[in-house]
């Protein structure tokens, strides 16, 4: 069971994937976790993609697939896998091509309302990790971590503006995409709104001819 996760900030891809995972037995493959696994291994790879990080630049397309290409050769993707921020251009999709095939494509769909709901009111705490959120999971005391007693902050990145940016950056980057797998029959949307219960359930359903 070969997948593609596509789906904007906020739609709850990471926690699916987590499910899914756990579910088929296949491993959740993030680029993030790639480069910093690459780059705390210090493979040649790792080094390349930290001196590029550490220059301000962002990781051309050519290494983001050498590294996916490399960790699809690892043998504990013989059943499958769940690829998660990869492919994110139609040319990163084309190279994928010569090296793995794909069997479903699923996408994510959430309105921006929910998503800028979602992500604006996590709250985090700075020294423990802990995240919260104001409606979904609230601290006992308001602004207060549970655990360390420090106050919760908001991220710069999670205050609406800056939510509305970046789904406006995905939007761009990621439509060609959707309609590339359209295109190619493989792309199934998700409704994201839901409970992650429920969205999971979802997914059942669209992977259930796969099994």
């Amino acid at each position: 069971m070969r997948l593609i996760f596509l789906g904007p900030p906020g739609a709850g891809k990471g926690t699916i994937a987590v499910k899914v995972k756990e579910a088929y037995q296949i491993p959740h493959i993030s680029t993030g976790d790639l480069f910093r696994e690459a780059i705390a291994n210090q493979t040649p790879l790792g080094k390349k993609v930290k001196a590029i990080l550490d220059s301000g630049e962002l990781v051309p397309d050519e290494v983001t697939v050498e590294m996916v290409k490399e960790r699809l050769s690892r043998p504990d993707v013989k059943g499958g896998y769940i690829l998660d921020g990869f492919p994110r251009t139609t040319g990163q999709a084309d190279a994928l091509k010569a090296f793995a095939s794909v069997d479903k494509v699923l996408n994510f769909v959430l309105s921006e309302e929910k998503i800028v709901e979602r992500l604006s009111g996590r709250r985090i705490a700075k020294k423990s990790g802990r995240v919260y959120h104001i409606q979904y999971n609230p601290p006992a005391k308001e602004g207060i971590c549970d655990e360390s007693g420090e106050p919760l902050i908001q991220r710069p990145d999670d205050k609406p503006e800056a939510i509305k940016n970046r789904l406006r950056v995905y939007a761009k980057q990621t439509a060609p995409l959707i309609d590339y797998y359209q295109k190619e029959g493989s792309l199934v949307d998700i409704d994201a709104s839901p409970s992650p219960e429920e969205v999971f359930e979802l997914v059942r359903k669209a992977l259930s001819k796969l099994s």
